[in-house]
């Protein structure tokens, strides 16, 4: 019995393999073919409170189109601080193109702008060269370096983790760090490292495109960029709640 088990065995192998070559054909499609799709991700749309009581409103935005191994995306991200009579701080906006390198990693260069959207304000335009991703144990990166048009460079490095605290809730803890090889001083960027922003946030998705979340972040000016804020009469230091909704389309 165990004979004929082991014949019948090798029997349809040998037919699998048979029928396998024979449909093996040069002028047969790809098993799945190249299409194109795209996303609209708002990580961050949120209101703010700081311990000096002033009500600032974030975005953090991210779209893209493409393939699997090369796409274009745009990212926007600024905040405006409410009722003070001022316009929007963007602290960049970019479109970028962005190749496939690693099975986690897309390398990314364009041109961007930032600024104050004051009309009588010239934004800081620079190209920027960006590794973007996920790091060991799925930590989401952006790690941005940015030369402007003086011959300035700087670097951002953004990342995010998602922890899973059931099906539909996370805690979310998130870093910020902002740097400068060289002196900026017309954008007030001083060389060194400039600020680091931590926070942590809680979110519920009430459908898998929409999540509202509440959390805290803390933020500090650092080196020069402290003494900076210090001599123009600024708080270096500054401890936050948020309130926000995260959704993708």
């Amino acid at each position: 019995m165990k004979k004929f088990i082991a014949l019948l065995s090798m029997s349809l192998a040998l037919l699998s393999s048979a029928v396998m070559a024979q449909h093996a054909e040069d002028d047969w499609p790809e098993p799945v073919k190249p299409y194109y799709t795209g996303q609209l991700m708002i990580d961050r749309l949120e209101i703010s409170q700081n311990d000096n009581g002033d009500n600032v409103a974030t975005w953090d935005m991210l779209a893209w189109y493409g393939g699997d191994e090369a796409r274009v995306y745009f990212k926007s991200e600024g905040e405006n601080q409410l009722n003070d009579g001022e316009p929007s701080e963007l602290e960049r906006t970019e479109i970028l193109g962005s190749k496939l390198i690693s099975p986690f990693w897309e390398l990314q260069a364009g041109l961007g702008a930032r600024g104050s959207l004051k009309s009588d304000v010239n934004l800081e335009h620079y190209a920027v060269v960006s590794l973007f991703g996920l790091a060991p144990y799925r930590f989401e990166m952006d790690n941005a370096l940015q030369i402007n048009e003086d011959g300035d460079v700087s670097a951002k490095v953004e990342a995010e983790y998602d922890i899973r605290l059931s099906q539909v809730s996370y805690l979310q803890p998130r870093l910020e760090l902002n740097a400068a090889f060289t002196d900026a001083l017309e954008y007030d960027r001083p060389s060194g490292i400039n600020s680091v922003r931590l926070g942590l946030r809680y979110r519920y998705e009430l459908s898998r495109e929409f999540a509202p979340y509440i959390g805290a972040y803390w933020r500090s000016a650092l080196g020069q960029t402290a003494d900076l804020e210090q001599a123009q009469g600024k708080d270096h230091n500054e401890f936050g709640l948020v309130a926000g909704v995260r959704m993708w389309f």
